[in-house]
């Protein structure tokens, strides 16, 4: 039998086409990603402005954004991941376009990259809280 999840609800379909009555699913992620060679260059002056593109790629997946903090050489966000995409996919989303878009406002003199990689964690319900605390 064929089964994949379709987004929002998360209703997952059979070959047939018959619909599993409300099947719920909850993924929250605390992922961290650092500046190339943990540069010290996220400075006060365009911070905020990176958070807030970082969470419209966030969302325009689809998934929701719980927190986002970091250090002038490395990011934190927690998200809630919807099943349907990968969570390589959208790291690759984030940083790729994050540092394209710090490229093209030239924040920074030299060329911006993200270092290869990132950790995450998947935060249980219980612990969200604690991990969004300590996020800021």
């Amino acid at each position: 039998m064929l089964t994949y999840i379709l987004c929002d609800y998360h209703y997952i379909y059979n070959q047939n086409l018959h619909i599993m009555a409300n099947t719920y699913t909850q993924i929250h992620i605390q992922a961290v990603f650092s500046v190339q060679n943990r540069d010290c260059i996220i400075t006060d002056i365009w911070r905020e402005e990176l958070y807030k593109y970082i969470t419209g790629i966030v969302q325009s997946n689809k998934h929701k954004l719980l927190a986002i903090n970091g250090m002038p050489d490395h990011i934190h966000i927690l998200f809630g991941l919807r099943p349907f995409q990968a969570l390589s996919d959208l790291m690759q989303d984030i940083k790729g376009g994050s540092s394209r878009w710090i490229n093209e406002r030239k924040f920074i003199k030299s060329k911006f990259s993200w270092q290869e990689g990132y950790g995450n964690n998947n935060i249980t319900r219980r612990k969200n809280s604690l991990t969004n605390m300590s996020i800021f």
